[in-house]
């Protein structure tokens, strides 16, 4: 499919007819497409060979404490080629238990007692190539392809939850954080919105979609609006974006506001959504990191709750249905936005929200994106007024989150513990072999189509009603 164009002023924006976006690579954390979009790096490339097959001893990958986590491992769709060693990390971070894969009857198990609330998780490397006696291994044999991760490297990884429900709090909620937030909100809410919008083209029939322009407290919003073009008040449905710098997808947009949603797709940067790049730095996320007041989360933070503010002064919303959705990066922002204007939200859903759990570096816990520097004591303490853990003790609306066992992007230990804190009704959604899901999208797609079942419910006036974890 060809690219459409649309004028926005005097340029011509270019809008991906496959409603694409482009995935950013940056230091250990890989950026993720949801809701509003496909993955078609993920979607064109070739399978990746599978040399181990692994059965969890419980299907749904939950455990309670006292029982065997275990797995039966088998030769996988192509014979193994290479030895394996496998490691068990308790969250990630603490090695409990090694050994070796010995496939010589057919099959071999992993196992580990759970002894305490929170995840398991087991890496099982290539270590060596397995060849004739007195032969050399083959020089493309050494690069160990393969494994179930995403990167084609010969890396499998598995993973468990242990009485997830129970996972605590790794670190104190700062006893501040409140009047932190409440501080900024009301410094925000003296400034005047300012709304510009101009209307942009779309092939989309019967949508009208702008983008919009808000002032916000040190910086200004932007982002695309759309709605169906007839008259009516309509459900409000706020996306926020995935980590990276990019153009926003405007035809995806459109679409969503086809099924009768009045959308606002937030960009997460102050520069135009059109834009790729806004001349934003690639490590935004680590500047200013070591003070609250500094943080470049501080103002993404509130051009998003700056966003209500404006969706709340239209008239053809209909006045009471706010939906909150986003994956990565963009669960991270729905969970704060859900934390800072608890009132106001009606539905969160997110996928493999980051941004969880900043401080498990120092406890025991493998901590995620954005990666604040554990040895850095003024970050860590940043951090926590960031942390989405510690925005959900003030969530109110029922919350459903997707969470990827094998994710070392936005470590499940972090989603669980960040629902445990929430005191509405939760849905966990555990993708036992997803990592994060632009690198297994085939692992990961129970999440967005969750999303996607409980939007058609809100759209044509029903209500979430979480399930319960099975």
């Amino acid at each position: 499919m060809r690219p459409s164009s649309a004028r926005h002023g005097g340029s011509t924006v270019i809008i991906d007819g496959k409603g694409a976006c482009s995935i950013w690579v940056h230091l250990r954390w890989l950026c993720v497409c949801l809701a509003l979009s496909a993955n078609p790096v993920a979607a064109q490339r070739a399978p990746i060979p599978q040399q181990l097959t692994f059965t969890p001893y419980h299907a749904n990958g939950v455990y309670d404490v006292g029982e065997i986590v275990g797995w039966t491992v088998s030769p996988g769709p192509i014979p193994p080629t290479y030895a394996y060693k496998w490691t068990v990390r308790r969250n990630n971070a603490v090695a409990i238990k090694e050994g070796k894969l010995d496939l010589s009857s057919g099959k071999a198990a992993i196992e580990v007692v759970a002894d305490q609330p929170g995840m398991i998780y087991v890496a099982v490397e290539a270590y060596e190539a397995l060849t004739p006696s007195g032969a050399a291994p083959a020089v493309d044999a050494l690069k160990f392809v393969g494994g179930n991760t995403g990167r084609n490297t010969g890396f499998y990884a598995v993973g468990a939850a242990v009485a997830p429900t129970k996972i605590p709090l790794s670190t104190p909620r700062p006893a501040d954080f409140d009047a932190f937030w409440e501080s900024k909100l009301a410094a925000q809410a003296k400034i005047p919105i300012e709304p510009v919008l101009t209307p942009v083209e779309t092939t989309a029939p019967g949508v009208e979609i702008s983008i919009f322009q808000l002032d916000a407290l040190g910086s200004k919003v932007h982002g695309y609006v759309a709605r169906p073009a007839v008259e009516g008040k309509f459900p409000a449905i706020v996306q926020l974006q995935y980590a990276g710098v990019y153009a926003l997808n405007a035809a995806a947009v459109a679409r969503r506001a086809a099924e009768g949603w009045l959308i606002l797709n937030v960009d997460s940067h102050d520069k135009l959504p059109s834009d790729p790049t806004g001349n934003v730095p690639r490590n935004y996320a680590q500047l200013g990191n070591t003070d609250r007041e500094t943080s470049y989360f501080l103002n993404m933070y509130l051009r998003d709750s700056r966003v209500l503010d404006y969706l709340m002064t239209r008239a053809d919303w209909d006045g009471k249905t706010v939906v909150l959705t986003g994956g990565s990066m963009g669960g991270q922002q729905s969970l704060a936005v859900a934390g800072l204007r608890p009132d106001r939200i009606t539905a969160v859903l997110v996928c493999v929200p980051a941004g969880a759990d900043t401080n498990g570096d120092l406890h025991g816990h493998k901590a995620g994106y954005p990666n604040w520097p554990a040895g850095n004591p003024d970050a860590m303490k940043t951090a926590l007024y960031f942390d989405t853990v510690n925005f959900a003790p003030r969530i109110k609306a029922p919350v459903m989150a997707g969470m990827g066992f094998i994710d070392t992007i936005s470590p499940p230990a972090g989603v669980w513990t960040m629902l445990n804190q929430v005191s509405g009704p939760v849905e966990p959604l555990p993708m036992i072999e997803s990592e994060h899901d632009n690198l297994t999208p085939d692992k990961g797609g129970a999440c967005p189509a969750r999303t996607n079942e409980i939007l058609d419910i809100i759209v044509h006036g029903g209500s979430f009603t979480p399930k319960s974890l099975k």
